[in-house]
């Protein structure tokens, strides 16, 4: 039977208290924090957030869930995503630590995976508005209320925000958001750093559209720009370049076996990602599953 991960079983697993999340989630977690520690988490409402400041009033905050980032400031709080719903005692104590309130503000989800949108309605209830795009709130059927179809610009606490929405990528609801002069780039899942890629097939994700995705938010960013992922530690342009180059070759390698007339079982077994495999395979994604998920969605 050929390994697969498609879109039910992976959102299935994290709705089921967000264990195979979390799983992935470790394999990013021992790069940069505990391993141990990082190892024994299941339950998402016990893993601590890890806070990194990125630049003046504006964290990096890390858990069980997608990667979020917090703006603090007079204007109010501004988080980018909401981890899943057990999370969301420890992401309102993490923003009390640093904001100078911790009350409600503004909320912008990256895209709709429960990973990222679970914490929407505690969020909510403890004052933030959401933000997202159109098709997030289709797919989620309520929250969040203030939707972009193309772009948004949001002027906050001394910074603009500029949220731009990605064509298909990893899902058809992703975006980016921008802080111009923090400099700083969220990205959300179209970066797995430091593993290969989940594609939501189910949501018009395709493997092109992320290589798209990639090149859109190179031209977003400069040498300097700290690029945040939407799994994994916090990167630079030079990374997220190699990452849409290991997007590519791949892609270009599974193309050429499915134009000679290879079945996905035959393609994938003529292990099309072998050279990348010792550095991003061995998360909860291995080869054999994004050689599948790459050939289905060419």
């Amino acid at each position: 039977m050929k390994p697969e991960m498609d879109r039910r079983h992976f959102l299935g697993m994290g709705a089921a208290a967000g264990v195979a999340v979390v799983a992935g989630q470790r394999i990013f977690a021992q790069a940069a924090h505990a391993p141990a520690q990082a190892a024994q988490q299941t339950d998402p409402g016990s893993v601590p957030i890890n806070t990194t400041k990125l630049a003046e009033s504006l964290y990096l905050l890390q858990g069980a869930g997608g990667n979020m980032v917090l703006q603090t400031g007079a204007d109010g709080n501004l988080l980018i995503d909401s981890s899943f719903a057990p999370a969301v005692p420890r992401i309102r104590a993490a923003i009390a630590a640093v904001a100078p309130t911790a009350a409600g503000g503004l909320l912008i989800n990256t895209h709709w995976h429960g990973d990222h949108t679970g914490g929407n309605e505690g969020m909510h209830e403890a004052g933030f508005a959401i933000v997202a795009h159109r098709a997030t709130r289709e797919r989620l059927s309520t929250l969040p209320t203030i939707c972009l179809d193309q772009s948004l610009t949001i002027w906050r606490n001394g910074d603009s925000i500029e949220l731009a929405h990605f064509e298909p990528a990893h899902t058809d609801t992703d975006i980016s958001i921008r802080f111009l002069k923090a400099d700083v780039l969220h990205v959300g899942d179209v970066w797995f750093n430091g593993g290969y890629p989940f594609i939501d097939e189910g949501a018009n994700g395709t493997i092109s559209g992320m290589i798209r995705a990639c090149d859109k938010a190179l031209g977003l960013a400069s040498a300097s720009t700290k690029i945040v992922p939407g799994h994994g530690p916090l990167g630079t342009k030079a990374e997220l370049q190699k990452y849409r180059e290991m997007l590519a070759a791949v892609r270009d390698k599974v193309a050429a076996l499915k134009a000679s007339g290879l079945s996905e079982a035959d393609a994938v077994a003529k292990k099309p990602t072998a050279e990348f495999d010792d550095a991003v395979g061995k998360g909860f994604m291995n080869g054999e599953m994004f050689a599948g998920i790459v050939y289905r969605t060419l």
